[in-house]
């Protein structure tokens, strides 16, 4: 049961972390068109969002079950500590992203392309950083 929850876990790793390159780089591409072809482009990626929403359900629901040994421990596992703080994180972030893209739908678009970029690095950012401590911790 144990490796295919690791499956899942990296399904989940990656349609979260594809999402977010996608994010930043569609935000990048976003930033070079005229503003009347923005918003109809990022209509049509929103797609991506609920990409992230499910790698990130599938993410917790296979991390709980795969984390349920080093519970006893947690407290002698500061980098295991750092990681579960980054995973909590991450869904902050992405529920930021969520909404910033629901809010582009019904209003000017100027006004969230920015930070749904910089969102978007900030939470490829935190995946890599939860990988690096995960690979760390669990090899």
């Amino acid at each position: 049961m144990r490796e295919t929850m690791l499956i899942f876990h990296f399904i989940g790793l990656s349609m979260g972390l594809g999402s977010s390159f996608a994010y930043m780089f569609l935000g990048f591409v976003s930033s070079k068109m005229p503003k009347g072809e923005r918003k109809a482009f990022f209509v049509n990626v929103s797609i991506i969002s609920k990409m992230a929403n499910i790698g990130l359900i599938i993410l917790l629901i296979s991390g709980l079950y795969l984390i349920t040994p080093f519970w006893k421990v947690l407290g002698g596992q500061p980098f295991l500590i750092a990681k579960l703080i980054l995973v909590l994180i991450l869904i902050g972030l992405v529920l930021a992203i969520n909404s910033l893209m629901k809010k582009s739908k019904t209003a000017d678009i100027d006004l969230y392309a920015g930070k749904i970029e910089t969102l978007g690095k900030v939470i490829m950012l935190t995946t890599l950083i939860i990988l690096i401590l995960a690979v760390t911790i669990f090899h």
